[in-house]
């Protein structure tokens, strides 16, 4: 349950640092390439040696696994963007948080999770409070609802990468796994803005370096959780619990304001985490 925590917290200062970013950076793709520069580099340090290909069993699998992880990790950051421009910020935001419930039903249909009745009362209060915690989002004139939802499907698909993995890989490979998972991220993303003529400034290479390491750490202590909390629990729990720092975190840093929608909100998320975990 530590890592679990810990997971949520990184996910939360990703978002802390992404808001504070808004005011400063230029080039959002330049910053997201800093950002993974930053995980790979981290990659490299928790393997223990620079050895990129180990002879090891298993290195096939971990290496396609990460790969695909890391086309799923930029490509949902492109269909989020894209989404922003055609569905408003609500939406998309919306769409995105509830690709929680892939991960989700991957666990019970495929690797055979079994939640409780209680359990997947937690899981449907989750969901519930992630629609209402984002109010009503009007889709903008020229809208796409099948773009929503390969959002949806493709935030979904990158986090159950960590439970595919979990189950098919090899364990003494995983801080390989997150290592290959970034440079894939970073080389497309490199790709990315040489072909939109992107430049880096220091704005963007500060911040990007600086959301790298909470994004790492989110994504490993996110993959150890898996090794002693099943997945229907910690899947639900590490969105909503994001969510709820992710407030505080507004509310204190910010100054922001919660209407009557966004506390009762809460409220569901904080009994969806008990029953979660009971």
């Amino acid at each position: 349950m530590l890592y679990l925590l810990l997971a949520i917290l990184s996910s939360m200062l990703i978002t802390v640092f992404m808001r504070l970013s808004e005011r400063y950076r230029k080039n959002p793709t330049s910053m997201l390439a800093m950002n993974y520069l930053m995980c790979s580099i981290l990659g490299i340090l928790f393997t223990g040696e620079f050895q990129l290909f180990p002879k090891a069993e298993g290195l096939g699998t971990t290496l396609l696994l990460g790969s695909v992880c890391g086309a799923l990790f930029l490509g949902s950051f492109l269909l989020l963007q894209w989404n922003v421009s055609r569905n408003g910020v609500v939406l998309p935001a919306t769409f995105m948080k509830l690709g929680v419930l892939v991960p989700t039903v991957l666990s019970i249909l495929i690797f055979g999770e079994k939640p409780g009745e209680l359990q997947l009362i937690g899981i449907a209060a989750a969901v519930a409070a992630i629609l209402l915690i984002q109010g009503r989002g009007q889709k903008e004139e020229g809208g796409s609802t099948a773009g929503l939802v390969i959002l949806l499907l493709a935030g979904g698909l990158s986090d159950s990468m960590s439970k595919v993995y979990e189950e098919l890989g090899s364990a003494s490979l995983s801080d390989h796994y997150l290592l290959y998972t970034f440079l894939v991220a970073l080389i497309l993303c490199v790709a990315l803005c040489i072909v939109r003529k992107q430049t880096l400034c220091w704005q963007d290479a500060i911040f990007g370096l600086l959301i790298g390491v909470p994004n790492y750490c989110s994504a490993r202590f996110l993959l150890l959780s898996l090794n002693s909390v099943p997945a229907v629990v910690a899947y639900p729990s590490f969105s909503v619990g994001t969510i709820v720092l992710v407030t505080i975190a507004g509310m204190v840093f910010f100054g922001e304001k919660l209407s009557r929608r966004k506390w009762a909100a809460m409220a569901i998320i904080l009994a969806a985490l008990v029953l979660l975990n009971l």
